[in-house]
């Protein structure tokens, strides 16, 4: 406000008309203060998104120690519901960061990179920075660094190679080829009695303890992204995180050694993930203790980043910046733990797609559940409902603003994911997929119904009596993918 009153002219000691004088004064006076006070309520985003996490919190009664994302999502509206559009992390980041389905040709693996398959889409944080956002990106957000680069004010990551995940601290885990580069090998997890900021994950949430001080002060409103890369593999975590379980109580999946199936062999994979880059047997049934130690490495790999979580939301509390922050928490995809015979992601499965969502901000009901359908390609617009913001054409997504103002209600009763030529259709209660050819006709299917087979061990698809069903969801299929998959 000084810098009106320093414009403020007294020239040639001319007095101004007291009222004259004191009626403008107040004009400039009070256009200030509102332009001031609408730049100050424009809410923040703390968007945090956690490599390959599993809804097996504490929070969705699942037994691994979350109380930070626990207490967090006491605070906000929780989806029992939500999925991502594919089961791989750059694809599915590029897809929720566009707000644009997979197709055939686009989005397909890891290394996706969303500015070479769609091109002409505006990122999220790209389309938050030129409408006067100030836009920061911390460790792992797109699948690698230097996808949409100029989408950030600010970017940074702990390590840009083509191993950044193979985080060690201990050295008989540090194997090198004769360049110098990592040797495959290596233990698949690490339990070092290290603090958290030893790996990568601890130096990302410092990072960005010090980006939200700084934030504080710069006064602009800000998309901050935090990458975790933790529980992704190898589940390497400190020791203390280990020491919160007892390996003895952990169980092997019902359908852990599944045998003789009616589910197609387009679903499952070879857990090339698992077995390529670590010492683990390439072919055949990982072994119960083996299992049981990844079982156990991913619990506490979880809980660490459950840690880290607390920690950067505690300075945002600290900085009383809670109050008008979003703040978003994904899993970028789900995650197998031995179900089917199966490690990683990358299936049709639904412990693939299935994926934590919680939400929190202004407006938003506190301490709910939900059970409304969501897809991730619904982030985007509602962030940008949620900030007041005209979305950008190309959101093939729908605003779940109303299920976060009303957790009863939902907006859409679908979502849809796809993994190579499989296209899952999560409708009501039932788990339906299809595997299409290069001519689009439907090479095998799958069908479950989750109100009576969660765990996904009865394929309806090919029973007679459910012709009719599957029709209907074939259907629904085709209507709800939005865009040609093939194309």
């Amino acid at each position: 406000m000084h810098k009106y009153l320093k414009n403020v002219s007294m020239k040639n000691n001319k007095v101004f008309f007291a009222t004259g004088f004191i009626t403008s004064s107040l004009t400039v006076l009070s256009a200030s203060s509102i332009s001031s006070d609408k730049n100050q309520q424009k809410p923040n985003v703390l968007f945090i998104v956690v490599d390959d996490l599993r809804p097996e919190l504490g929070c969705y009664g699942k037994p691994i120690k979350t109380p930070n994302i626990d207490k967090f999502a006491e605070s906000g509206v929780l989806f029992n519901r939500a999925y991502c559009n594919i089961p791989v992390s750059g694809a599915s980041r590029a897809s929720l960061l566009t707000g644009t389905r997979p197709t055939q040709t686009r989005f397909l693996a890891y290394d996706t990179s969303a500015e070479k398959d769609n091109p002409t889409a505006i990122t999220l944080p790209a389309f938050l920075k030129n409408n006067g956002y100030y836009t920061i990106g911390r460790s792992k957000i797109f699948g690698f660094p230097s996808d949409s680069k100029n989408s950030w004010n600010e970017l940074w990551s702990p390590i840009d190679t083509a191993f950044f995940w193979r985080d060690y601290a201990l050295a008989e885990n540090h194997r090198t080829d004769s360049l110098g580069g990592f040797k495959f090998g290596s233990y698949p997890y690490e339990c070092a009695d290290v603090s958290d900021t030893t790996y990568f994950d601890g130096k990302t949430i410092n990072r960005a303890i010090v980006d939200l001080q700084n934030l504080k002060k710069k006064g602009q409103p800000f998309f901050l992204a935090v990458g975790i890369r933790k529980p992704h593999l190898p589940f390497n975590s400190p020791k203390k995180y280990w020491d919160l379980y007892d390996r003895m109580q952990f169980k092997l999946p019902a359908n852990f050694s599944i045998g003789d199936t009616n589910i197609p062999n387009s679903t499952f994979h070879n857990s090339a993930e698992l077995r390529q880059y670590y010492d683990v047997p390439a072919t055949g049934q990982v072994s119960d203790s083996m299992a049981t130690i990844l079982i156990h490495g991913y619990y506490a790999a979880v809980s660490y980043a459950d840690n880290l979580v607390g920690k950067l939301l505690s300075e945002l509390d600290n900085l009383q910046l809670s109050k008008n922050t979003i703040v978003v928490l994904i899993g970028d995809n789900g995650w197998s733990l031995g179900e089917h015979g199966q490690w990683c992601k990358h299936s049709n499965f639904e412990k693939a797609l299935h994926t934590p969502l919680i939400v929190r901000g202004p407006n938003v009901q506190r301490g709910k559940k939900t059970n409304a359908i969501t897809e991730y390609l619904d982030i985007y617009p509602t962030l940008c409902e949620m900030l007041d913001i005209t979305p950008p054409a190309q959101l093939e997504g729908k605003s779940f603003l109303p299920v976060l103002k009303n957790p009863a209600t939902s907006v859409k009763n679908f979502a849809v994911s796809k993994w190579i030529d499989g296209t899952t259709l999560i409708y009501e209660n039932f788990f339906y997929t299809e595997w299409h050819d290069s001519k689009d006709a439907v090479t095998s299917r799958m069908l479950f119904d989750h109100s009576v087979d969660p765990e996904e061990n009865n394929n309806l698809a090919d029973n007679p009596k459910n012709a009719g069903l599957v029709k209907k969801l074939s259907a629904k299929l085709i209507e709800s993918r939005g865009v040609d998959f093939l194309k």
